[in-house]
């Protein structure tokens, strides 16, 4: 059961080991782009192209027809990643049990943006856990975990992929032990008094706004936690002219100096930077509000007098 890329890297390795995947559950199919073409999920892309069989695409996890399509799988195990919430009538389902993989070191950063979570926080370690789905989100008793470095520049794109990699090898060794009947099983009960924990809620467009009057660590954490999506952003704006920029590549350059906060400096050909409390953000790839992403050097050359414009923070 799973939707994105990310679920893709774990199916692929259930079956490139040779695992009987009874079926596939995923999003259905919907409008996607400009044109709003027709686009299926990855999941089931990957599922059509591999020639895996019995391909659902449930609307209401709870419709009778879609529970008798799930039992007439006869699946010993189910393996959820990053799809919907689950009803109990689902995964309560397969004999053995069902199995959910998380991106982060259960019980630190419940919730569905574990990966822009662990950046925009700073942490240079993070993880996998696989863990039996219970009633409460993300509770359940943990089977394995593996730990995973944050490079010091990483991006959420470049951790998403580390951890889609750590997830399905996780994965193949806890369906392997389930399979044999010898795996642990930890409350995270039992984890939860020993360490100061993290959430990770949905992500808002609010919390990919950039506060220029913070340090400049955390808005260069802010910006790589959130590239290349949902991106953080901010406003700029001459007399009634209002111009919205996303930035997907940033580098914080900490310097004493005098300058007010939010002045923009150039040098109209390569370089464009931020002045807040602590140093400069220099910015390396931008996207302006209807035009293509690029580097700062493509977007100079095409936005003249960004000087003259002031930051909205």
């Amino acid at each position: 059961m799973g939707t994105p890329d990310f679920a893709v890297g774990s199916l692929k390795a259930l079956a490139d080991i040779g695992q009987n995947i009874a079926g596939i559950v995923t999003a259905p199919d919907k409008p996607a782009g400009r044109g709003q073409k027709i686009m299926s999920p990855p999941v089931k892309v990957f599922a059509e192209n591999s020639n895996i069989p019995n391909i659902l695409q449930p609307t209401n996890l709870k419709s009778p027809e879609f529970i008798e399509e799930l039992k007439a799988l006869q699946a010993d195990i189910y393996i959820v990643v990053a799809f919907r919430m689950l009803p109990e009538m689902v995964w309560s389902i397969p004999h053995k049990g069902t199995v959910n993989l998380h991106a982060s070191m259960l019980p630190d950063y419940r919730g569905a943006a574990p990966i822009n979570w662990a950046i925009i926080n700073g942490e240079i370690v993070t993880g996998v856990t696989t863990f039996f789905i219970e009633k409460e989100i993300d509770t359940g008793k943990i089977i394995f975990t593996e730990k995973v470095s944050i490079g010091p520049e990483m991006t959420a794109g470049e951790l998403h992929d580390k951890l889609m990699v750590k997830g399905a090898e996780l994965l193949v060794k806890t369906v392997d032990s389930i399979s044999r009947n010898e795996y642990p099983s930890i409350a995270q009960q039992d984890i939860l008094s020993k360490k100061d924990l993290h959430v990770a809620p949905k992500i808002s467009k609010e919390d990919c706004r950039i506060d220029w009057n913070k340090d400049g660590k955390s808005i260069f954490n802010l910006i790589r936690g959130m590239s290349p999506y949902p991106t953080a952003w901010t406003e700029i704006k001459r007399n009634e002219d209002l111009v919205g920029l996303k930035i997907f590549e940033a580098g914080f350059e900490k310097q004493s100096h005098s300058i007010n906060v939010g002045e923009i400096i150039t040098d109209h050909k390569k370089s464009l930077k931020i002045s807040i409390n602590d140093g400069f953000i220099i910015i390396k790839e931008i996207q302006q509000s209807g035009k293509k992403r690029m580097n700062i050097e493509e977007f100079l050359k095409g936005f003249q007098g960004i000087e003259n414009y002031k930051l909205l923070f």
